[in-house]
């Protein structure tokens, strides 16, 4: 199947570019307004636009596990407002049962109008705000058991009512958060993006008019659809399974499943999630919506990296997402931690379509970013919450290494700067880097870990910890070898050393140290295949040692560092059958 013809493929071509930049803008425009560090460092936040039906027509390059719950928000705030939407009216929401993902994640939603009064779409920003309360510091700890522990919930409610603010409205939010000023500064950041994405929409209205702009938002999610039809046709019919799990739901479970069977016909795949988890006591659990977002976050990580992310990339794609499961949790179960689903979502998707794109799919990486919200209490009772967002590693791709430090698919988050951290005054870092012989091996290696060394300056803090992949490791593909574990260490190397859960609230006081390492990722065709010059240079990079270039890649390192020719030859023959 051909993509779809274009009677106008240079209107078009600079159309998609031209909004595509525009939601680029709105990103650009909350990442240089934001005020707190998991905003405007960690980056985790997201823009799109929308036409006047809610679907997506541009989203930006921002959090991909954001964007695909946007249409299920706008349904949302359309069901309750549809028939009352009016110029300068703003949209709040972050209810998981009423359109949102999880507490923290707040939705700011704006109609945009042309002067005439006419409806032309939406501006969508999303922004994963430091704190909304609830009984842990930063709103996501793990072992929140309803999601009345988490904060504040905000059904689709209207911040500002025909360019009126509803004060009372927003003083009862910030009255119940633990940070209210970087609450109102990041809050105030996605009003200047949605203002900038519906100035920008109304002046391309202006350049095609109303109907020539809804004419080429059809056009653009048609073409979208039929890219991705094309890539799924190329593909052969069949059904692919995997299983996946996350270790543990931080309150003692066994381990977590998710399974997947993928099944290709024709120009669709459908994803049946039956036999996964049922709901979890934890925080753990996702709405459909953002399963489904972390589902179609795969498929464009393997097929459609190059087709333009809007609704039309979603109609050749169905689910099967189980109610009441981990994936789809029921209310009042928690949510603060389901991130770490989506990151396992991907993984198995993947998983299933390794063997139908050998040439596409990665190995597993770190298994999603390592959040650690830290609390500090201070004196006159006000809590202040730092957050390190810390990414490892990818897996091994099918022609090249896995990347070092870097987020995961479905993620694009970054590591908060070190200076940021300190300039608290409230914490130390010690260290912070790679972790050699960390990521898998293979033909093609994978990410190493990362670590980070903590000491604590300020009295006592709190730290919640979200991590996974300790006894479930990231896994290899075609003969690679798995990553290597995740781990939190308190005060090593000294008499008091203790190893802490993956996933926990632990108090630390002054002087006490914390280190914690991401997993690495998994390796990708068998370690005896690489070639012996790569195996030195990560040697000489110091991200494989000598003993495990010639235990786990059989190249023989000698002292002055060259490869013992010889020798390699000698072990990689005789590990032949």
């Amino acid at each position: 199947m051909s993509p779809r013809p274009i009677s106008d493929a240079a209107t078009f071509e600079v159309y998609r570019n031209a909004v595509t930049g525009l939601a680029d803008e709105m990103a650009i425009t909350i990442l240089r307004t934001a005020h707190s560090q998991i905003v405007a460092s960690s980056m985790d936040f997201s823009a799109a636009l929308c036409d006047a039906s809610g679907r997506v027509i541009a989203q930006a390059n921002t959090c991909p596990v954001h964007l695909g719950s946007i249409p299920e928000a706008m349904g949302a705030v359309l069901t309750a407002f549809g028939d009352s939407v009016r110029p300068g009216d703003v949209y709040l929401l972050n209810d998981p049962d009423l359109g949102g993902m999880h507490l923290p994640d707040i939705f700011a939603i704006a109609p945009v109008f042309t002067s005439g009064q006419e409806l032309l779409g939406y501006s969508v920003t999303v922004v994963n705000h430091v704190d909304m309360g609830g009984w842990a510091a930063g709103s996501m700890a793990v072992q929140s058991t309803s999601i009345f522990a988490e904060g504040v919930q905000i059904p689709p409610s209207r911040l500002y009512d025909a360019g009126t603010l509803n004060e009372t409205f927003l003083a009862l939010i910030l009255r119940n958060v633990r940070e209210p000023d970087l609450l109102r500064g990041d809050l105030e950041a996605q009003l200047a993006a949605c203002h900038a994405g519906g100035e920008g929409l109304k002046e391309l209205a202006g350049r095609h008019g109303t109907d020539g702009l809804a004419a080429l938002n059809e056009e653009l999610l048609a073409h979208s659809e039929t890219l991705l039809r094309a890539a799924l046709a190329k593909a052969p019919d069949g059904a692919y399974a995997f299983e996946d799990f996350i270790d543990d739901d931080g309150m003692g479970s066994p381990p977590i499943p998710f399974r997947v069977t993928v099944t290709i016909t024709g120009d669709t795949l459908h994803m049946d999630f039956t036999g996964s988890s049922p709901q979890v006591a934890s925080a753990l659990n996702a709405t459909e919506s953002f399963t489904r977002s972390a589902s179609y976050a795969a498929i464009q990580g393997a097929l459609g990296s190059d087709i333009p992310a809007n609704s039309g990339f979603y109609r050749p794609l169905t689910f099967t997402i189980p109610e009441a499961s981990i994936l789809n949790g029921r209310r009042p179960s928690a949510r603060g931690a389901r991130g770490l689903v989506a990151y396992r979502v991907i993984d198995t998707v993947l998983g299933a379509l390794a063997p139908v794109f050998p040439d596409r799919v990665p190995a597993a990486g770190d298994g999603g970013p390592d959040s650690v919200a830290i609390g500090i209490t201070g004196e006159n009772g006000t809590t202040n919450v730092l957050w390190d967002i810390l990414c490892g590693a990818w897996g091994a791709r099918p022609d090249r290494d896995g990347v070092d430090g870097v987020s995961p698919l479905g993620a694009n988050l970054a590591n908060v700067p070190v200076e940021e951290l300190e300039q608290s005054g409230h914490v130390r870092i010690d260290g912070y880097g790679y972790l050699p012989d960390t990521g898998g091996a293979g033909r093609w290696r994978g990410g190493l870990s990362t670590f980070r060394d903590m000491t604590v300056l300020a009295p006592t803090v709190s730290v919640q910890i979200r991590s996974d992949r300790r006894t479930h490791l990231p896994y290899g593909l075609d003969g690679g070898a798995q990553g290597t574990p995740s781990s939190n260490i308190l005060n090593p190397g000294t008499p008091q050393e203790q190893t802490l859960p993956a996933k926990v609230v632990q108090l630390l006081a002054a002087g006490e140290r914390h280190r914690h390492v991401t997993a690495g990722g998994g390796g990708q065709g068998d370690p005896f295949t690489r070639d012996p010059d790569r195996v030195l240079q990560d040697v000489l990079d110091g991200k494989v040692t000598a003993s495990a270039a010639t235990r786990d890649y059989g190249v023989v390192i000698t002292p002055d560092g060259a490869i013992d020719t010889a020798a390699t030859q000698r072990r990689r023959a005789a590990r032949r059958p």
